[in-house]
């Protein structure tokens, strides 16, 4: 049932969610899922279902809060967006195909794996790991292959985009601020693509559950993307305000937060 109660949760939820889109070039759908998951829980939707509806749903609400982060780091040069177009194309599949696929994946799979993959961002940042960077510029094709690869992963992770393509751009040495402001253009199409395909595949599943469009719950994407937009610029302002330490010790803080809270949902 939405009440009042939830409707403010959902608009808290969606301005931390756009300040750290903002910040750390990611889509949010990291933060929004096992928060999501916690909430549809709260609200006494099925078991079985709160994962595949958090996925959808965060994905859908990271159509609205990249594009806001886009337009705070594209107003600063920070997107270089030859990589972007090259990669959009792979991105566009593989997130598409691996939503469309997830209803058949059990719920607790898709939460460890979820939780795992934010542990490994968390360690990644701790301890300041980067691919090593590559001699040769990036190819037409290896973007068309990173961009479905990241697509892919995104799709069950739903922060696999952000933290992927940072790698990816970091191994083709773009620069850190300019790899954020990259990444935030890159989860765009995969959130368009995995919400399209969360929608699909979830449409004879939740017919029972009121203000849903098969795994997307309307109201909390509606409310969340009120406040993301107004928040999602001051993320920005502050990313290319503080050193890349810094930025790295935050994403790895709030990964590894995630990470247990998600886990907790399975253990």
């Amino acid at each position: 049932m939405l009440t009042i109660e939830f409707v403010l949760l959902y608009l808290a939820l969606g301005g931390f969610v756009g300040f750290m889109a903002g910040l750390l070039g990611v889509g949010g759908g990291g933060i929004l899922v096992p928060l999501l998951a916690m909430l549809f829980g709260y609200q006494g939707m099925a078991e079985s279902q709160v994962i595949h509806l958090a996925l959808g749903t965060a994905l859908t609400c990271m159509i609205i809060t990249s594009a806001a982060s886009i337009r705070a780091h594209a107003a600063r040069g920070a997107v270089q967006w030859p990589l972007v177009g090259f990669m959009a194309g792979g991105i566009l599949t593989g997130a598409f195909l691996m939503a469309r696929w997830s209803s058949q994946i059990n719920p607790a799979f898709i939460a460890l794996f979820f939780s795992l993959f934010m542990a490994v961002i968390a360690l990644q940042m701790f301890m300041n790991w980067r691919p090593r960077p590559s001699q040769s510029p990036a190819s037409p094709p290896g973007l068309l292959l990173a961009g479905l690869t990241i697509g892919s992963v995104s799709a069950l992770a739903a922060v696999g985009g952000g933290f992927l393509s940072l790698l990816y751009l970091g191994h083709k040495n773009v620069p850190l601020k300019q790899a954020i402001g990259t990444s935030a253009a890159i989860g765009f199409p995969i959130a368009i693509a995995g919400a399209l395909g969360f929608m699909v595949s979830g449409w004879s599943h939740t017919s029972a559950i009121p203000y849903t469009l098969g795994y997307v719950y309307l109201p909390a994407f509606l409310i969340i993307t009120v406040s993301s937009i107004a928040a999602a610029p001051l993320g920005a302002r502050c990313a290319h305000n503080l050193p890349d330490v810094q930025l790295k010790r935050i994403f790895g803080l709030v990964s590894l937060a995630l990470s247990i809270k998600m886990l907790a949902t399975v253990i």
